[in-house]
């Protein structure tokens, strides 16, 4: 038996992400005396942060009205443009904004680095007196005998591939709280566990995701418009059926951030997310834009897409969900950081209060009513039915159409269809005889790039000697339905490299796990069709450091 060492808060945060960090901030305003911290897997508050990012500052503003004007990174790039196209092969369609809902709109918005908001949003919270801990991710959830929620323990360090303890080794803490909130990000293994431990899942829809990829360019001065904004749809997921679109939004200091997301409910599973993103990199409108620049830095991550209709419940004894732990994202603004934000807010009030009143590791109900009648929840229900939409009619045009009638509808309070339902990513994958490969193009090392090659400008990095953190249940159903059947999807959908199938001596497949080259996105735990792959914690600071995404 490992012997931990003890630490007792008023409240423990797992994630120091936009909600995590939102959290603290509100409870030291609402009472300073209280005891706060927050855990962080990276090895620094935004390591692992990335999204495009378009920010909505309403939260913001709530949080700390004088972010502008207090050295904030995000103010440098208020939206100033914002363009809408759907590709085809070789040309564009603009969609006009007049014809969108009006909260479709940009204005008002910044665009910029969200993990550099999160670094100046801890830099405000340590002024407060919050903890944070970079570098130590919550490994398990405490219980106490009457299966409340306690705290959570850190990770061991220092552990070997086999899980024996090394010379460096040094065990995890156990972290008490009163009240802990889970704000892990989309698919959080923690998470993942409190849901099925609680059940609280058992009357919303199954969530779903998208993978992101992104990358930062440095580009050509006479080419940067400073807060232009753009978004496509259609080509190339055309093509193979599938759903999703690009971004590329000029920021700062000449540089764009551009990416793909890809749908994670495709049904051909030869489908190559990575290399779509490549391929939308080679319409002659975007080429043009990177043609002259230099490619910076690379990163994935999973997207929260289910809609109000996956939320789960909130409130479990001892603890809380926020953030995209619980699926806040606005799918057709690609907006989430400031719902994020505000469940965390809200999160911070109710536990405040309830520390207050003397109350410790019970459900906070109150919070969950807090958030189902905020302005998370009119947000969020005006545009619950456009992913299924696009999902049941396609991501072209007619899918556009059919969503934004819809958004209107609900907009002008006139909805004629019922929230619609869900299948999990993971069902959703076809066998492969149903399909052709596809033959994506070879890259050419100017504006398309390999993967392997791509993972080094994500800057990941782990232990080599510790235990596996990609954990396959059976590596016999692996080979017999996941190879055999779907053809190897965990080779494709990785945008990290991380999954080959190769042939051992004996000429038999065998599975190999770079687990090195994880960038955390999770997208294995979503999309294997056997739900055999489950993520969980590698060493505290592993993974990737993204700088300015």
């Amino acid at each position: 038996m490992i012997e931990r060492e003890s630490m007792p808060y008023d409240v423990v945060i797992v994630g120091g992400g936009p909600a995590g960090l939102a959290a603290a901030i509100r409870l030291k305003q609402v009472n300073a005396d209280l005891s706060v911290c927050i855990l962080e897997k990276g090895s620094e508050v935004g390591a692992h942060i990335l999204s495009g990012a378009v920010v909505d500052p309403k939260a913001l503003d709530e949080l700390l009205p004088d972010w502008r004007d207090d050295g904030c990174p995000m103010a440098e790039t208020p939206v100033t443009d914002n363009w809408h196209w759907t590709l085809t092969k070789t040309g564009k369609m603009p969609i006009p904004h007049i014809v969108m809902p009006p909260y479709m709109s940009n204005h008002g918005n910044y665009t910029g680095s969200l993990g550099n908001l999160c670094r100046w949003l801890a830099g405000k919270a340590e002024e407060l007196g919050v903890e944070i801990f970079p570098g130590f991710p919550a490994a398990e959830i405490l219980y106490d005998d009457k299966g409340a929620v306690i705290g959570v323990q850190t990770g061991d360090m220092g552990v070997d591939r086999e899980g024996n303890p090394k010379g460096d080794f040094m065990a995890g803490m156990n972290l008490l709280a009163k009240y802990t909130i889970f704000c892990e990000g989309a698919r959080g293994h923690l998470t993942k566990r409190l849901k099925d431990n609680y059940n609280l899942e058992h009357d919303c829809q199954p969530q779903k995701y998208g993978i992101g990829i992104k990358e930062l360019w440095d580009i050509s001065p006479d080419k940067h418009v400073p807060g232009r904004v753009l978004h496509t749809q259609g080509w190339p997921l055309s093509e193979s059926g599938s759903g999703g679109g690009g971004f590329l939004y000029h920021q700062a200091n000449n540089q764009v951030a551009l990416g793909f997301v890809v749908t994670l409910d495709y049904a051909n599973p030869y489908v190559y997310p990575f290399e779509e993103f490549q391929r939308w990199k080679q319409h002659p409108e975007i080429r043009a834009i990177l043609e002259g620049g230099k490619r910076v830095s690379y990163g994935a991550r999973a997207i929260n897409e289910g809609g109000w209709q996956a939320v789960p419940h909130l409130a479990f004894p001892g603890g809380v969900l926020a953030g995209c732990s619980a699926g806040f994202v606005n799918v057709p603004r690609i907006k989430g950081s400031h719902t994020a934000m505000k469940s965390g807010m809200l999160a911070a009030e109710a536990i405040a209060a309830a520390v207050g009143a003397g109350r410790e590791q019970d459900a906070l109900d109150e919070y969950e009513a807090a958030v189902r009648s905020s302005w998370i929840a009119k947000e969020l229900e005006l545009v619950q039915n456009s992913e299924p939409i696009l999902a049941k009619f396609g991501g072209d045009l007619l899918g556009t159409v059919l969503a934004g009638i819809e958004m209107w509808l609900r907009y002008l309070k006139m909805p004629l269809i019922k929230p619609m339902k869900h299948h999990t990513d993971a069902s959703t994958l076809q066998r492969a005889d149903l399909y052709k490969p596809i033959a994506y193009p070879k890259p050419d090392g100017v504006i398309t790039f390999d993967r392997l090659t791509s993972v080094s400008f994500s800057f990941t990095n782990h232990e080599e000697e510790q235990p596996c953190h990609l954990k396959v249940a059976d590596l016999e159903l692996q080979k017999t339905s996941e190879l055999g059947v779907y053809a190897g999807p965990s080779t494709r959908y990785c945008p990290a490299g991380v999954y080959e199938w190769l042939v051992d001596e004996a000429g038999q497949p065998k599975y190999q796990i770079n687990a090195q080259n994880c960038v955390h996105c999770k997208t294995c735990d979503i999309k294997d069709p056997n739900g055999n792959i489950t993520w969980v914690a590698p060493e505290g600071g592993g993974g990737p450091n993204y700088p300015n995404m």
